[in-house]
């Protein structure tokens, strides 16, 4: 190829590059076949580079430069106008999907506490008001601390198996009350004591609308010198008049515990009827709430304290029963279905 051939094939593949508009280039495809179009492998101006090996050296170190700058050209061209489309795709994209920030926010569903935690909170948060500690303790026990040093003999009912859960194989169980707890504080700790120990507990009973298998419970314990019934019953009637209110008036029955000697069962009065009976108390005026009494010196004897100068008295409460009267609810399942439409009864918030 002569010299003069390469400058027409030059300006021919010049005026085709003007001619192609890529200033004027719609989008981002339309301008990659310009590219591919006069830089492709067969293209105009990769053609129009290879030629240049036909030339003189003379030819090549004049011509050369003017072919890579036509080349460079192009190439500056093709990417700014890259930028422009990009850039504009980025705010259509961006406007397309763009939030209006002065809309009010969708508010997501707000939860709450489960009644049955609230009412044992609750129930805690008074025994702390009158200056008892919060003690916990594990779910799986010994016989040691639920049974024998809480003067359970082996022989009792208590111990059997369609009475308690045991785990098959090894000397423990599922703890059937929360005076375990009262129990382990004792060997931790020195008279005096307060301490209030809620929690879950399992017994193996048959489920209905009063009973279940699992079910929460919130325990006393007062150690100190000189402590007897009278105690017990102010310390009741303080909680039963904060839980329930300042009108309730409570009952105190004879009752038996193999921990406590005297035990006693504690009633309200029916706060769903004037004392006049009703489905609720079983038309008796009275509602049980708790089961307590002074502690038995066997227990003190079995955990090492010395029973002549300490006493004490324990008490226990059914969270599930509390919540059932506080709420109105007549079966203890509905606790233990997480039901929506159960739960939303007792705050407005969930929807």
């Amino acid at each position: 190829m002569t010299r003069a051939d390469w400058e027409k094939s030059y300006a021919r593949t010049e005026s085709a590059l003007r001619s192609a508009g890529v200033e004027k280039t719609a989008d981002l495809p339309t301008l990659e076949e310009v590219r591919v179009r006069f830089l492709g492998r067969k293209s105009e101006l990769t053609e129009l580079l290879k030629s240049l090996k036909d030339l003189s050296i003379e030819d090549k170190r004049d011509l050369g430069p003017k072919a890579q700058g036509l080349k460079a050209s192009f190439e500056a061209a093709l990417e700014a106008r890259k930028s422009v489309l990009e850039e504009s795709g980025d705010a259509a994209a961006l406007a397309a999907d763009a939030i209006d920030l002065s809309l009010p926010a969708i508010r997501p569903p707000k939860g709450r506490l489960h009644p049955l935690t609230t009412t044992l909170h609750e129930i805690a948060r008074i025994f702390q008001l009158m200056g008892y500690s919060w003690a916990e303790g594990p779910f799986v026990e010994d016989e040691k601390h639920n049974f024998s040093a809480l003067n359970i003999p082996d022989d009792h009912p208590a111990r059997d198996s369609h009475d308690t859960f045991y785990l098959q194989g090894l000397p423990y169980l599922l703890r059937t009350h929360t005076s375990t707890v009262q129990i382990r504080t004792m060997e931790t700790q020195r008279p005096p004591l307060r301490v209030v120990c809620p929690g879950r507990v399992f017994r193996h009973e048959q489920i209905d609308a009063t009973h279940s298998a699992v079910f929460h419970q919130v325990e006393g314990l007062v150690v100190d010198e000189n402590i007897g019934l009278a105690d017990l019953k102010g310390h009741l009637q303080t909680f039963l008049q904060k839980l329930l209110g300042a009108s309730t008036k409570t009952r105190f029955r004879p009752s038996y515990f193999p921990f406590t000697e005297p035990s006693t069962e504690v009633d309200v009065k029916c706060f769903f009827c004037p004392g006049t009976g009703c489905p609720s108390c079983k038309h008796t005026g009275w509602i049980e709430i708790l089961g307590a009494g002074v502690v038995n010196p066997v227990v003190f004897k079995a955990i090492g304290y010395d029973e002549k100068k300490w006493s004490g008295f324990a008490f226990g409460i059914g969270v599930e029963r509390v919540a059932m009267l506080l709420h109105g609810v007549r079966d203890l399942r509905d606790f233990y279905t997480n039901d929506i439409r159960f739960l939303k009864q007792f705050d407005e918030s969930l929807t």
